[in-house]
């Protein structure tokens, strides 16, 4: 990592630290659990208790239990009984509902951006995207999960459509699981990134492009975690 990589990644950890510092304990807890789920760190069908969490998330039962309960609301875990429960294991059928639903939300939201995006909006995806591009390059698969989504994220909170917004991070949670899996499975080389073209297209305020360009960021992603759902484990 380079200097002013490292300075960023120092700064934004204690920007954390300090609004974790402020959040109320069940919140912190709630979003610790969210983070392990949207970014693979408990793989889909792996079995988790109650206990198990409260010693990896260093949380007391009733926090941990609340952070349970809104997950699978949220329909990021669901419960197996016996004080267990697990993140989903996606199939096809809610593959596809899922990708439809993101094409349809998703896109949107990167067309709605365009007329509100700030210069320093897109210097700030503009530094992401080259923190992403480095864990790319590094092979750093957490890196990559955690720079994609605050990409999105960031592009998502500049449309000024709260709503959307909420669904689309909603749809994160179902699929992001299984991001992890694909990067297992091939690795970073080869992930898709069309977000060159889309700071391309917000930054000339085309608003068709940039929606062209997250709709065909999605398909290509939905392609890979389609293989990685249906193919036999190659040999590596």
């Amino acid at each position: 990592m380079n200097a002013s990589l490292k300075k960023e990644a120092l700064q934004n950890g204690a920007e954390t630290r300090a609004l974790t510092a402020k959040t109320p304990a069940h919140q912190a807890v709630y979003t610790k659990l969210r983070d392990a789920v949207l970014f693979g760190d408990l793989a889909p069908g792996q079995p988790i208790t109650i206990q198990g969490l409260t010693t990896m998330l260093d949380a007391g039962m009733t926090p941990v239990r609340e952070a349970i309960r809104k997950l699978t609301a949220e329909g990021a875990l669901v419960m197996q009984g016996n004080r267990r429960a697990s993140v989903p294991v996606l199939d096809l059928h809610t593959l596809e509902q899922l990708e439809f639903m993101r094409l349809n939300l998703e896109p949107e939201l990167a067309f709605r951006a365009t007329s509100h995006i700030s210069a320093d909006d897109i210097a700030t995806l503009t530094a992401i995207d080259n923190g992403l591009n480095h864990a790319i390059s590094a092979g750093d698969i957490s890196g990559y999960l955690r720079l994609n989504h605050a990409f999105h994220t960031a592009l998502y909170a500049v449309a000024q459509a709260p709503i959307l917004a909420q669904f689309a991070g909603a749809l994160w949670l179902r699929f992001g699981p299984s991001l992890r899996v694909v990067c297992g499975r091939f690795g970073t080389s080869n992930l898709p990134d069309k977000h060159a073209e889309l700071l391309e297209a917000l930054t000339l305020g085309d608003a068709d492009a940039a929606r062209d360009a997250i709709a065909e960021d999605i398909c290509q992603g939905m392609v890979q975690v389609r293989a990685a759902l249906t193919e036999d484990p190659a040999p590596r």
